[in-house]
């Protein structure tokens, strides 16, 4: 993905400004929205996996719940 650094026109900066704002804001949600996902997943994980049968499906998703809260961190 490139990015190109455009100048915007004095005149349009607000909208600009704002636009980013948003931007940063929507970006920052759904890292959180991840990171919290992430943890439901891992906690249910632990929690199906104490049962021998439930270690087939728990495991799993603990460790998807685990790469999913890193990947809302980084």
């Amino acid at each position: 993905m490139t990015t190109q650094k455009r100048h915007i026109p004095w005149y349009l900066w607000p909208f600009a400004a704002i636009w980013k704002l948003l931007a940063v804001i929507v970006e920052m949600t759904g890292r959180f929205v991840a990171m919290v996902l992430g943890i439901v997943l891992v906690i249910v994980g632990v929690l199906v996996s104490l049962t021998i049968v439930g270690a087939i499906v728990g495991v799993p998703l603990a460790l998807i719940g685990l790469l999913l809260f890193f990947r809302g961190l980084f």
